[in-house]
């Protein structure tokens, strides 16, 4: 057979191809590179979170942190949204198949009524659909190569904007194209900007929610 040198041979080629994250999140069966959509929807129909590339279904790197972050973030967003009825909000299971290859699951994504099929809420497990807003929150198990690949794909799939999520630096850096960013520390507060007007989201509050204590009797 012949060989090419931009043609993965190895598991390493297909590691690297992936954004060099731990072999264990990886899923073995079916092998990497002949995972279809049909695998993923039943295995995060039985509880997994798995996201499709390359044919490949890889897990999806989740901490309680950023799972507690995540949710205060959808609920901020929902607050919103009830009084500015713009579209949709989905949490780290929201998975949707953004490219023909490609299924993601953002931590959070805003998805306005305008790229929701006929204007109503998806019945199928994972939708073809491309948020406008989607966030990731950086867990231990992502690599810098891997949120790179997954930001390229969001915004050549159709995504406006994107924000990184650092909980160690307490940071955010929102992209607004692949190259194009600006980082902002827990003293500022998020605009909305025109995908969602008025938005305004304190960093000191969502950050804040990672030193709440018990209250004192």
């Amino acid at each position: 057979m012949s060989t090419n040198a931009a043609v993965a041979e190895t598991f390493s080629d297909i590691l690297n191809d992936l954004g060099g994250i731990p072999l264990q999140r990886i899923r073995m069966d079916p092998q990497p590179g002949a995972a279809t959509i049909n695998d993923l929807r039943r295995l995060n129909g039985q509880g997994g979170m798995f996201e499709l590339v390359d044919a490949t279904l890889v897990e999806k790197a989740m901490g309680w942190r950023e799972s507690l972050i995540a949710s205060l973030l959808c609920e901020l967003f929902r607050q919103y949204l009830r009084q500015h009825d713009l579209g949709l909000i989905s949490g780290p299971d929201g998975f949707m198949r953004i490219l023909k290859s490609q299924v993601r699951g953002p931590d959070v994504a805003f998805i306005s009524w305008d790229r929701l099929p006929n204007g109503t809420v998806p019945q199928d497990a994972v939708p073809e659909i491309v948020p406008d807003l989607a966030i990731e929150v950086l867990s231990e198990g992502n690599t810098y190569a891997e949120m790179s690949r997954k930001r390229r794909e969001y915004f050549h799939a159709g995504v406006r904007q994107v924000w990184m999520i650092d909980l160690s630096e307490r940071t955010v850096a929102v992209y607004t194209d692949i190259t194009k960013y600006d980082v902002f520390d827990e003293d500022a507060t998020l605009s909305g900007g025109d995908i969602l007007p008025g938005l305004q989201i304190s960093l000191s509050q969502v950050f804040g929610e990672l030193d709440r204590r018990r209250p004192e009797a």
